[in-house]
């Protein structure tokens, strides 16, 4: 697959969130949760410390529990390559308000930078509409991603999937609360519930 159009992680998502009024975010394991806290830490930040493959499910369930409320999961190839079938169930459910957006940097970035299958033969996208998500896009430019920002707020035409190539750059950690109660509990509070 080509490596042209390279964009930066950051910049992609503090471009789709900088105007997210009540969006729900969900950063997937490692640099997608970083680049979440780095846009700027948020009550209705969710962060995924841990359960790779798993981001895409848990937006899935909150925006059929909040369907007045967009929901991004932001996650990276390595996670959505390992819960591909999500995709298919999102399909199925068809929530107006949920967005997955995959930062693709064609490596699995965790576990030390090895080459995923997204640098040879997986298109997610096809993946992805294969699926039944008819709104799935490969995005190239900063343009395209300012764009689909003011699509996340649309509760009713969604599902959403896009694909961004990132640059491979391995960025500095920013982390934001570690405490998983802590975080959710924030959550709830910003949705006016009660805390567990």
């Amino acid at each position: 697959m080509s490596r042209t159009n390279l964009l930066d992680r950051r910049e992609v998502t503090a471009a789709l969130l900088r105007d997210r009024k009540d969006a729900i975010a969900i950063g997937g394991l490692g640099a997608s949760t970083y680049d979440i806290a780095a846009a700027g830490d948020h009550d209705r930040n969710l962060y995924l410390w841990g359960a790779m493959g798993g981001a895409v499910m848990m937006g899935l369930g909150m925006a059929l529990a909040q369907p007045d409320t967009p929901v991004v999961v932001i996650t990276g190839d390595g996670e959505m390559l390992m819960g591909m079938g999500s995709l298919a169930t999102v399909a199925l459910q068809k929530p107006g308000n949920l967005s997955i957006v995959v930062l693709d940097n064609e490596a699995y970035g965790e576990t030390g930078g090895q080459v995923s299958h997204t640098s040879a033969t997986t298109d997610l996208v096809g993946v992805a509409r294969a699926c039944g998500i008819a709104d799935s896009r490969g995005l190239d430019t900063m343009a395209e991603i300012e764009a689909l920002a003011i699509r996340l707020q649309d509760v009713s035409a969604g599902p959403r999937f896009a694909s961004v190539k990132i640059d491979p750059a391995n960025l500095e950690r920013v982390l934001s609360h570690r405490d998983g109660i802590f975080i959710l509990n924030r959550l709830r509070g910003a949705l006016g519930f009660k805390p567990i």
